[in-house]
């Protein structure tokens, strides 16, 4: 059996699979490679924040940053704002007696006269044989020993005179009153007797109806509970509202941290790329005053801009510190940008773009200078926090940001006075500033990623 194979002449089609993409430019493509990345894109939501924090806040929050409210002092955030209301203060007479005050000299020799409020404590204690006179204390904890009895209030030089009347400044809160005899000769005579003393909020009716506080009139006011003024993060040390000077203080702060930087990053950036294209001596010149700008004294410039703007003791040094940062820092983003231009301009495609007949302001600006944002942007990340440190710095030594004007180098500089008693004064403003450094830092790393060329055919 003959078996016949027929070989029939096949094609194959060979059908190979192209995936394509839309054709991005250098700035769609960056913004495709930034989104992709979390922590900068939250880093971008909280600076965004931040604007609204500072540009819209205090239309919000219309409360005035250097009104004192007296009544709410150094109040952390959550405190109790109820009062009682109560009559004019009435002048407490020297003679009145009183039979319930101890007759033993002893710890317990010591006493309250009526009502401990936030108008007057009312002192009482007999006499110490011996004593030529008496010197009454307040702290704000139980003292532990004769040396941490707290604030001497008065010194008695009448040993007949045996009560005090407390008006200095009180809180709602517990004090710790302490009473020492004294000799002739002004020294103390032995022990002491401590009282403490539960201090109740109150507010005078008059005073309760200017503010708003009630709507009844008349004395059936009198004994009434109102609330005082709502400070939701607190106030500072003269009663001043903590989230309405955050949110003025932050204008100072950001616009310093962030004008100043780009000015002078800026300046450092035109300055480096011309210096690293012309090279040879030209780059030798640009670069030895470079060298001499960095060597002049920051803070010396900044007195004697201060100086030319005829600032007044007391007065705000904005202007002379944001002239003394512009002129003096951009030497440090000069260097980096010569560096890398240095080290781009001998790249093969730039001789490629001479050949085509690209001038040097075009090389400079369409490849050079989009090569190295990069190292640009991280620079001013770093240099943002800077310029905040700088502020706070200055306003610290009082060359800054002049008081009651708020920024928060100076309220940190205020809350470092408070920081054991109210410890809010001075964690609210370092916590915004450490918080904006971080962000600015995570923003810096996702823009240097992004605008980074070599990765712009990744992914």
């Amino acid at each position: 059996m003959e078996v016949t194979f027929s070989f029939e002449r096949t094609t194959a089609i060979s059908r190979t699979e192209v995936t394509t993409r839309p054709s991005l430019s250098y700035w769609q493509d960056a913004w495709r490679r930034f989104k992709v990345n979390p922590r900068s894109l939250i880093s971008l939501y909280i600076v965004a924040t931040l604007g609204l924090f500072t540009l819209v806040g205090p239309w919000v929050w219309t409360i005035d940053p250097t009104l004192q409210d007296l009544d709410q002092i150094s109040v952390p955030p959550g405190a109790d704002r109820r009062a009682r209301v109560v009559g004019p203060h009435v002048r407490w007479e020297m003679d009145e007696t009183n039979d319930a005050i101890p007759q033993t000299l002893s710890a317990t020799q010591l006493a309250v006269i009526g009502e401990a409020t936030t108008q007057a404590v009312r002192l009482a204690w007999n006499p110490v044989v011996g004593a030529s006179g008496y010197r009454v204390y307040r702290g704000i904890a139980e003292p532990a020993s004769p040396d941490a009895l707290g604030l001497p209030l008065i010194d008695i030089v009448n040993a007949k005179l045996t009560r005090f009347e407390d008006r200095l400044d009180l809180k709602s809160r517990t004090y710790f009153y302490s009473v020492i005899a004294l000799s002739s000769a002004g020294f103390e005579l032995g022990g002491y007797a401590t009282l403490d003393v539960e201090v109740t909020r109150v507010i005078t009716a008059n005073e309760a109806i200017a503010r708003g506080l009630s709507e009844r009139r008349g004395p059936s006011l009198i004994g009434e509970t109102v609330y005082l003024d709502l400070h939701p993060l607190g106030t500072d040390y003269l009663g001043r509202d903590m989230l309405a000077r955050l949110m003025h203080g932050a204008r100072v702060s950001l616009f310093i941290g962030i004008v100043a930087p780009f000015l002078y990053v800026f300046v450092g950036i035109l300055y480096g790329s011309i210096a690293g294209f012309a090279a040879g001596r030209w780059d030798q010149l640009m670069m030895r005053f470079a060298d001499f700008v960095v060597a002049l004294p920051f803070l010396l410039f900044m007195i004697l801009f201060k100086i030319v703007f005829n600032t007044e003791p007391g007065e705000s040094g904005i202007s002379a510190m944001l002239l003394a940062m512009i002129l003096l820092s951009w030497p440090a983003t000069a260097r980096l940008v010569r560096g890398q231009i240095l080290q781009i301009r001998e790249e093969a495609y730039i001789g490629a773009s001479r050949l085509l007949g690209a001038g040097s302001m075009y090389l400079i600006l369409r490849h050079m200078i989009p090569n190295t944002m990069g190292v640009i942007l991280v620079t001013l990340t770093f240099a943002v926090p800077g310029a905040i440190f700088t502020e706070a710095f200055l306003s610290f030594i009082g060359m800054g940001v002049a008081p009651p004007n708020p920024s928060w180098g100076s309220m940190c500089n205020e809350g470092i006075k408070t920081m054991l008693t109210a410890p809010h004064e001075l964690v609210f403003p370092a916590v915004f500033i450490s918080l904006t450094v971080l962000v600015f830092n995570l923003l810096g790393d996702g823009l240097r990623d992004a605008l980074d060329t070599r990765m712009r055919s990744a992914n």
